[in-house]
């Protein structure tokens, strides 16, 4: 069987007292061997919602599209734009849907949806099986989410704002980049308030440590 292209990956979500922050590494594998080392993994939606990826990049390229266009089709169909909650329970239907489709190779596609609505900021997880969980502080998914979940076990505070989030991520996933072999490359980071959201960090690395 042919090797798949997989974001083996590190990919954190945190929420600050201000917003949500969501982060990702630039690696991608198929098997043992480096394919890309600028993937991008952390993508604005639309204006109220972005993502990160883990698992098999083109399940998670299809899921995302799939995902931008029914959001925007809800969003004509009802002249509202849909709430935190709708929008991850449609990417938990997506994923799966998607996963038990007929296929000899199965879907694999972890996200986490950080989104804003009139109640607020909201952080999800949803898993390739389709569940969906609401995360109030900190979650990580990816080859190297145990490395990067001790930082955040340890150093995460709840009153934190985005800018001291921004510092944590990075400090997060560059803990797993000198641990796990399928993440490394860089990192991007974007961030989700209320007023906008923005990727604030796209850094391509070597060998050499984020500071």
């Amino acid at each position: 069987m042919n090797e798949q292209l997989k974001t083996g990956t590190t990919t954190v979500g945190i929420v600050c007292k201000d917003g949500i922050v969501l982060a990702a590494d630039k690696r991608a594998t198929a098997g043992t061997m480096i394919v890309d080392k600028r993937a991008d993994k952390v993508h604005i939606i639309n204006d109220d919602f972005a993502v990160t990826w883990a698992g098999t990049v083109s399940d998670a390229q299809l899921v995302t599209k799939l995902l931008k266009a029914e959001l925007k089709l809800k969003e004509v169909k009802t002249n509202k734009r849909p709430t935190a909650k709708e929008a991850a329970n449609l990417l938990g239907g997506l994923l799966y849907s998607s996963i038990r489709r007929p296929s000899m190779i199965p879907s694999i596609a972890h996200f986490l949806m950080g989104g804003k609505d009139t109640s607020g900021i909201h952080l999800y997880d949803l898993f390739p099986d389709g569940s969906v969980t609401k995360i109030t502080d900190f979650v990580s998914s990816g080859s190297g989410s145990v490395f990067a979940l001790g930082v955040l076990e340890t150093q995460y505070t709840q009153d934190m704002t985005t800018e001291k989030g921004v510092e944590l991520v990075v400090k997060a996933i560059n803990t797993a980049l000198q641990r796990d072999s399928c993440s490394g490359n860089g990192i991007d980071v974007v961030v989700v308030k209320m007023e906008d959201i923005k990727k604030v960090m796209h850094k391509e690395i070597s060998y050499s440590l984020l500071n």
